[in-house]
């Protein structure tokens, strides 16, 4: 979840990058001039928890969940990636490539660096090497995706420039799973779910956004953000529970879509007019071409998002803030939105804040304040929406051995599989790394 496209805003420098963790509890930003680390936990202030300007330039910028492991790659180096513990203010590590960096994706057992034509597999826990994919489909933007559950380690990326196939790649195993016939046109945009069974994708011409089961690669939604135009989709981002999905692009709409099965029965339908014509459709849909009955069983959006300004690259998330369901929209001009949204009757989202990334903070706020009403439980993503496919996590787990897949039954402590915001203790589990992969101290620089 990240955009690139920086903008001078009035308030400070301009933003090079944005990305929410794997939890959509932090929000990392780069700038011209280093990197800002927000916590995004409340709805009314925007905590700075972490600024740097020892690196400028910065285009890639990822944190780890809530631990102080952050990754940056600079303009000035973009063959080069720097992991940083950034509360000690000390380089972990550093490693350099063949060619630029393009993306970089992390979750609590893998590393993975994206080039444009090859993709690069480190453990997290000592940065080793584990597997280098060669040759792999011209990406030229760097697209790929990876579960954030590490005991369910996938990774998703293009199998073709021209078409938009997906290959899923367990990175536990270190073997190839699937390759998913995704869409007509090269892929745009590919997400995982936060259990990483569910893949959602874009392609380029953004009118269709597709979900699939992972690792089946089975088709499970397909919804339609539009017909009239083709647009650059540039984010996607499942809710904690799987059962939203968000989409932005360099339109002034961001769209959120329901993930919700119909039974046969029709029980869990709306007895609305919607409801009635998509019925009626659906029955028509057997006599009409493949194409036509195809866009009528396209779901539209369950939500939308009018923003204030269009043709701006941006990144979104949904996120539980609060006790209350949250669509947070982060600008390419240097702008935090806070949208409320009613997980049950969808429709327009209310805007509640508006933050400054830079500069002085000019916070604008709109509908209710905050306090004004207390929470309602029947609101939260938990209470109204079902989460019987989410089983029960057990306290541990058998873990993986650092040469990638061999079970050895080394035990993974609790808090890495902790359901809510994790804040890792530094000095006794997770981070730091001391080490890296020669076995040479932190700091030293490795060449791919």
């Amino acid at each position: 979840m990240e955009t690139r496209e920086g903008a001078d805003g009035p308030g400070g420098p301009g933003l090079g990058c944005a990305s929410f963790n794997q939890d959509s509890t932090s929000l990392a930003v780069g700038t011209k001039t280093g990197y800002r680390l927000f916590s995004v936990t409340s709805v009314d202030k925007l905590d700075c928890i972490h600024e740097s300007a020892d690196t400028a330039d910065v285009y890639i910028v990822e944190r780890l969940f809530s631990s102080s492991l952050v990754v940056v790659v600079s303009q000035a180096m973009p063959r080069r990636m720097n992991v940083y513990h950034f509360k000690k203010g000390t380089e972990i590590c550093n490693y350099s490539y063949s060619n630029s960096i393009l993306a970089v994706r992390l979750n609590r057992q893998r590393l993975v660096v994206c080039l444009e034509e090859s993709v690069y597999v480190h453990n997290i826990k000592d940065m080793k090497l584990l597997k280098t994919l060669l040759n792999t489909p011209s990406n030229p933007t760097g697209l790929c995706a990876l579960s954030t559950n590490h005991s369910n380690s996938f990774l998703a990326y293009p199998g073709s420039a021209t078409i938009g196939e997906i290959i899923i790649y367990d990175a536990n195993n270190l073997s190839t799973v699937t390759m998913i016939p995704a869409h007509d046109s090269p892929l745009a945009a590919i997400t995982f779910s936060a259990s990483g069974t569910k893949l959602a994708s874009a392609s380029e011409r953004g009118t269709v956004i597709r979900v699939f089961s992972i690792p089946e690669g089975l088709r499970l939604f397909e919804f339609r953000r539009g017909m009239k135009r083709y647009v650059n989709i540039s984010s996607l981002s499942f809710s904690p529970d799987a059962q939203f999905l968000c989409a932005s692009s360099n339109t002034e709409t961001v769209h959120i879509f329901k993930l919700e099965q119909h039974g046969p029965s029709g029980e869990e339908e709306s007895a609305t007019w919607s409801a009635y014509v998509g019925k009626m459709f659906s029955a028509a849909s057997s006599y009409l071409p493949a194409q036509v009955s195809g866009m009528m069983c396209q779901d539209r959006a369950f939500a939308t998002v009018r923003l204030q300004m269009a043709g701006q690259c941006n990144v979104c998330t949904l996120a539980t803030i609060q006790k209350l369901p949250r669509l947070l929209v982060a600008s390419s001009d240097g702008q935090l939105f806070i949208y409320n949204v009613d997980p049950q009757d969808g429709g327009e989202c209310t805007l509640v804040k508006t933050h400054r990334l830079f500069g002085e903070e000019e916070e604008q706020e709109t509908g209710e304040a905050e306090g004004s009403s207390p929470p309602q439980p029947c609101q939260s993503y938990a209470a109204t929406v079902a989460m019987a496919t989410t089983a029960p996590v057990p306290a541990t787990l058998t873990g993986y051995s650092e040469d990638g897949g061999a079970r050895k039954g080394e035990v993974i402590p609790e808090h890495e599989f902790a359901a809510g915001p994790v804040c890792l203790d530094d000095e006794t589990e997770f981070p730091p790394i001391n080490w890296c992969r020669d076995g040479s101290r932190s700091g030293k620089d490795r060449r791919m």
